[in-house]
């Protein structure tokens, strides 16, 4: 598990987009001033994966970056609000007599939650990813303005320099989801304490 862990830790290093010198450095040059470009790391690729890259593939990266920030963002909260005790009403499964409140917080709720509903949760992400949010031809990476069933953008009338502020805010939110999210993980896996520094069940009492 500690090894998984590290990996994890490794791969995740990457999504912060230099490892070797030479033909790195071009990328280097390319990317210095994208958004996420911040200090103290500046322009950190361990991995090399931008060594030779085009902005497409920059965009890519950048793309896919955001969306798995987001996904974290939304898996960390949902991870403490179930550790506080907060359920909602009603059943999971009337026929298997499955009360939300009888779902456990953390990956155990993967053991209790019906394979139906683990397929309802899947086919609706995928409903999201292929029909829905879907990234805006000509846009900013992570711009999913064109869906109209569930709108997203940004709240009023930023700026320009706003909407960028705004992106690098929640693009170092998300990385720190990210890291966030699999440390939980690693210790409710290690020890079966993931919080711990204080505990989320207290909150209520």
């Amino acid at each position: 598990m500690k090894v998984l862990a590290a990996l994890a830790l490794l791969g995740s290093a990457a999504a912060f987009a230099p490892a070797q010198t030479g033909q790195a450095s071009t990328a280097l040059n390319a990317f210095e001033n994208e958004l996420g470009v911040q200090e103290p790391l500046g322009f950190y690729d361990p991995l090399g994966l931008l060594a030779n890259a085009d902005q497409e593939r920059f965009d890519r990266l950048r793309f896919v970056e955001l969306k798995h920030g987001r996904i974290a963002q939304l898996a960390f909260l949902g991870h403490l609000w179930t550790y506080a005790g907060i359920r909602l009403p009603g059943y999971l499964s009337v026929e298997q007599g499955i009360r939300f409140e009888d779902v456990p917080p953390g990956l155990a709720a993967l053991d209790k939650i019906p394979i139906e509903g683990v397929s309802q949760i899947f086919f609706f992400v995928g409903t999201l990813e292929l029909a829905i949010w879907r990234q805006a031809e000509g846009s900013f990476p992570g711009d999913f303005s064109p869906g109209t069933a569930f709108p997203v953008g940004f709240l009023g009338n930023p700026t320009e320099e706003e909407q960028f502020d705004l992106r690098a805010k929640e693009l170092n939110q998300g990385r720190a989801a990210m890291m966030g999210i699999l440390a939980l993980m690693v210790h409710e896996k290690l020890d079966g304490n993931p919080y711990i520094f204080f505990d989320p069940a207290t909150w209520g009492n």
